[in-house]
């Protein structure tokens, strides 16, 4: 996609003007959120005893898929999140989702697989701050605790679903549809009033795996 045409991306919580309520986070802030709008997602099907497939993906990625449950794997082309045992989602800059999306449509095209570009259809936001982790557990039922660094996790929370993934100590990314995206920022929102919530902007709140696929245009 050119950076013409990648300009022309409106974030999926426009009507919330969040660019215009950036601030730097303080000791009172007890939650950071900061979106990560527009990022490449593809998802990837396939079976993981299929040598042919993990071979032809990981020629593409650089890395082997992971078959272990829930995790989060940092490869050269992106982040790739287990989701089920026959798929993955791969999260890549938006500007290189076209290419991938060639690379591995060719280098499955006659294996039993599938590979879609659903870049429409999800969008992230990074939590983080010392209470992020109380946040969550009113949000959800999932034992957030137990989610280790590197790995991660598709739950519900109200009406909604997510994907929680745990990068580091400080925060998690939060991947969920963008035809949610206002329910689930109110819900956000609403919740984390008692925590003195900051909207920040990604380098400030930055995820050490996603941020860096994020691309100001």
């Amino acid at each position: 996609m050119s950076k013409d045409l990648n300009a022309m991306l409106e974030s999926p919580l426009h009507a919330f003007d969040l660019p215009a309520r950036v601030a730097t986070p303080t000791a009172q802030n007890r939650v950071v959120l900061s979106e990560l709008g527009n990022m490449g997602y593809i998802v990837l099907r396939g079976k993981a005893d299929d040598e042919a497939f993990m071979q032809a993906v990981a020629g593409v990625l650089g890395q082997a898929l992971p078959t272990q449950p829930m995790t989060v794997l940092s490869t050269a082309a992106g982040v790739v999140l287990w989701v089920s045992p026959d798929e993955w989602l791969l999260v890549c800059k938006r500007s290189t989702r076209d290419s991938l999306l060639a690379a591995l449509t060719a280098a499955v095209q006659d294996l039993f697989a599938q590979v879609v570009d659903n870049s429409g259809g999800l969008t992230a936001m990074r939590l983080s701050g010392p209470d992020h982790m109380l946040l969550l557990r009113q949000m959800g039922p999932y034992d957030y605790e137990s989610l280790a660094v590197g790995r991660c996790a598709s739950t519900v929370v109200s009406k909604t679903g997510l994907t929680v993934a745990r990068t580091d100590e400080a925060g998690v990314v939060l991947v969920f549809r963008r035809s949610f995206a206002d329910y689930t920022w109110r819900l956000l929102e609403r919740t984390a009033l008692p925590y003195r919530m900051c909207i920040t902007s990604p380098a400030q709140c930055a995820d050490p795996v996603f941020t860096p696929l994020f691309e100001t245009v």
